[in-house]
């Protein structure tokens, strides 16, 4: 008789608090592997959304979103869950170059996605 295996579950925990969640589906712009979690910007011309970087010109380096599920784009756009409002623990975040938490708090905040 083997010996029983012991493991653990771990969720992810983005929700921080209980301020209610809106979620949408956005179209993920093709190229990416993007984590649950990752502040995300919109292209303007596209409509898609992209991981939000600071020197961005292309209207996504305004953090808009937040990825809710884990979204590989490499062979294509793809729709995918976000959030449009609620709680998030900053440290379950994914920021884009030259975003910092700050930067992404100041942001999300008037559009009701607080970030604790």
């Amino acid at each position: 008789m083997s010996n029983p295996t012991r493991s653990s579950y771990l969720p992810s925990q983005l929700s921080a608090g209980d301020f209610p969640i809106v979620m949408d589906t956005g179209l993920i712009a093709a190229g990416q592997n993007l984590t649950r979690g990752a502040v995300l910007g919109q292209i303007t011309a596209s409509h898609e959304y992209v991981l939000c970087k600071a020197a961005a010109a292309d209207g996504s380096q305004a953090p808009c979103a937040i990825l809710d599920q884990d979204a590989d784009t490499t062979d294509g756009a793809k729709s995918t869950p976000i959030r449009l409002t609620g709680q998030v623990l900053g440290s379950q975040l994914t920021f884009g170059e030259g975003l910092t938490l700050a930067a992404a708090k100041a942001a999300l905040r008037p559009l009701c996605l607080f970030i604790r």
